[in-house]
C-alpha cells in the first residue's frame, strides 16, 4: 500500500468514526431529542420523538424544528389510495446529516379534493404523483402528522439498535426485497435493515401499529 492510500484509508475510518459516534452522542447535549432512540409517550398511545408529537404536531412544527422547509407531495397508488407527505432533504440531528418524510393525516375528503385541484400529474413507479395548488400546500402544512420516517445518512450495526433498543418484539422478513423489520409496537417503530444500504425507522402512534405491521404480514415471514 502507498503512503498516499494510507493517507486516504486513515481519511476513511477517522470519516466513519466521527459519523458513528454523531449516532451514539448528540453534536449539542442539550437537544436530546435530537437522538432517534429517545421516544417520549405523552399518553399511552401516543409518540413523540425528534420534538414532535405524532398525530398532534404539524408539518409547520416540523419546519421550525428542523429548521428547513419541506417539499410537500401527494401520492397515489395503482390501487387508488392516496396518501400526503411532506420531505426534508437534509436535516442535522445529532451532527449527523439525515433525511425525514412525514406523513400527514388529511381527511379523505380533503385528500380527494386536493388530487382532483392538482396542478400537475406525473407517473411513477409506484403509482401517480400530483403537484399540488398554493392553497392546498399551506393547508397540508397546518395538519397533524400521522407517522415519521428518519433515513439517517449512515449504515448502522444491529447491535446499535439492539443496545438502544433492546431486542424486537418481531422481526418481518420481506419475501420479494429480503428486507427485515424489526418491530417495537410499544414505542410504535419499525427498524428496516438488510440488503447493505442504510437503515430506515418509521414511528407512528402505537394505536395505528397495526396498520403498519398488516401489509408487513401479507408479504412477509415472521423469523424467530
Amino acid at each position: 500500500m502507498t503512503t498516499e492510500s494510507k493517507i486516504y484509508w486513515s481519511v476513511g475510518i477517522v470519516s466513519l468514526l466521527i459519523l458513528l459516534s454523531s449516532f451514539f452522542y448528540p453534536a449539542d447535549p442539550t437537544r436530546i431529542d435530537d437522538l432517534p432512540w429517545h421516544i417520549e409517550h405523552p399518553t399511552p398511545d401516543s409518540v413523540r420523538v425528534f420534538g414532535l408529537t405524532l398525530g398532534k404536531s404539524a408539518a409547520n412544527d416540523a419546519e421550525l424544528r428542523f429548521k428547513e422547509e419541506a417539499k410537500p407531495s401527494l401520492f397515489k397508488s395503482p390501487e387508488g389510495k392516496m396518501v400526503a407527505e411532506v420531505f426534508f432533504e437534509q436535516v442535522n440531528l445529532g451532527g449527523l446529516p439525515s433525511k425525514v418524510v412525514l406523513t400527514i393525516d388529511v381527511p379523505e375528503a380533503e385528500l380527494k379534493g386536493m388530487y382532483e385541484r392538482g396542478l400537475r400529474l406525473a407517473s411513477t413507479g409506484s403509482g401517480k404523483k400530483v403537484t399540488m395548488t398554493a392553497d392546498d400546500i399551506a393547508r397540508l402544512r397546518t395538519l397533524p402528522i400521522g407517522g415519521l420516517t428518519y433515513l439517517p445518512n449512515l449504515r448502522v450495526e444491529e447491535a446499535v439498535f439492539i443496545k438502544r433498543f433492546g431486542q424486537p418484539a418481531q422481526r418481518i422478513k420481506e419475501k420479494d426485497s429480503g428486507l427485515i423489520h424489526w418491530l417495537y409496537p410499544q414505542n410504535g417503530l419499525d427498524i428496516t435493515l438488510g440488503g447493505g444500504g442504510k437503515p430506515l425507522m418509521q414511528y407512528v402512534p402505537p394505536k395505528d401499529f397495526d396498520k403498519l405491521v398488516r401489509p408487513l404480514l401479507a408479504g412477509g415471514e415472521v423469523l424467530k
